[in-house]
């Protein structure tokens, strides 16, 4: 059913109300990209970037899930009882703070010998910076320079690499992988100097293209990646348990659905939804395999921010009182 427009007019042209619709915003733009980031893009990462074989990595996320799920009653049981917007804020921080040791760590139990890898043969690209793209959305329109075909085939193996600038204007390549330089992109001569640098995860095919094996299932700490996953999770559930009380309690009735549609739409759909495809470019463009994070990271160190300088506990708000908006804002 449509809102009429002077429900439209009161939600969001109106103050103080149209102050709520953004801060919702932030909210729930953080529950997305905590959730996205636990569910599917840790995901991702093991299968993608760790080489981690499909089933063994949906069945790692599968099992997590199932221990986590109870949290999210967990903590949604638990705000009711001391407060909710303080149990969304210490999942923000704990994520803020632990999203990069927590993801070396998938690294270290996951596949050890990428690890080794990286430490053992760094890899640095000679690229003409000026002619590469951040490419998101990929299709017919898109034009891949030298830059972006050579930083796309190091991120494509799940290599973190290096870059430094070529000389200006020319749009030209250059691998150097250990002690093996290659001038060009040449892409037989590419897979060969990775083929002879040892890298655990590669091996050749029958067209002599370089191929990425799954990681050794014997050097594959199962129960540690379970653990972490669920770790991911609880800090998805710690914001997630809590956020359909606190946001029906930010609202006065008269105006709730409609001020909640377009904040919790735009948060989840477009800045959780776009998780995977920014973090996944900011990977091919950098080099780095956990730049991605950054994204999240940012979501949630912002929006905890303005929850501890805007908004104050809604648990004791009677939602049948109109002016029941008032009293989630410090100001």
């Amino acid at each position: 059913m449509f809102s009429s427009p002077l429900r439209l007019t009161e939600s969001f042209l109106r103050y103080p109300n149209s102050k709520y619709v953004l801060l919702a915003f932030f909210m729930t733009s953080a529950q997305s990209v905590l959730w996205y980031t636990a569910h599917f893009y840790a995901l991702f990462f093991l299968t993608i970037t760790l080489k981690l074989d499909y089933v063994s990595a949906y069945g790692v996320v599968l099992i997590a899930l199932v221990i986590a799920a109870p949290a999210f009653i967990l903590f949604g049981w638990l705000s009711d009882r001391i407060g909710r917007l303080k149990i969304m804020l210490a999942g923000l921080a704990f994520a803020a703070l632990t999203y990069f040791p927590l993801f070396s760590a998938l690294t270290h139990y996951v596949n050890p010998g990428l690890e080794a890898f990286m430490q053992s043969a760094p890899v640095t690209l000679t690229v003409n910076e000026s002619s590469c793209t951040l490419h998101v959305f990929v299709g017919p329109w898109s034009h891949f320079s030298s830059c972006d075909r050579a930083k796309d085939f190091v991120s494509g193996l799940g290599l973190p690499f290096r870059s430094e600038n070529a000389p200006s204007g020319a749009d030209t390549v250059g691998l150097t992988i250990g002690s093996t330089t290659i001038d060009g992109f040449d892409r037989a001569g590419w897979n060969g100097a990775f083929l002879a640098a040892g890298y655990p995860d590669l091996a050749q095919d029958g067209s002599g293209n370089v191929i990425a094996k799954p990681a050794d299932p014997a050097n594959v700490s199962r129960s540690a990646a379970v653990l972490i996953i669920v770790i991911l999770m609880i800090y998805a559930a710690m914001i997630y348990g809590p956020m359909a009380a606190f946001l029906t309690e930010m609202f006065p009735t008269r105006i709730r659905y409609t001020s909640l549609s377009v904040p919790y739409h735009f948060g989840v759909g477009w800045i959780g939804g776009m998780l995977p495809l920014l973090a996944t470019a900011l990977v091919a463009a950098y080099g780095n395999v956990y730049i991605g994070l950054w994204y999240p990271i940012g979501v949630a160190v912002v929006s905890a921010v303005i929850g501890v300088v805007f908004l104050r506990d809604t648990r004791d708000v009677d939602i049948e009182e109109e002016s029941g908006a008032a009293a989630t804002a410090r100001i």
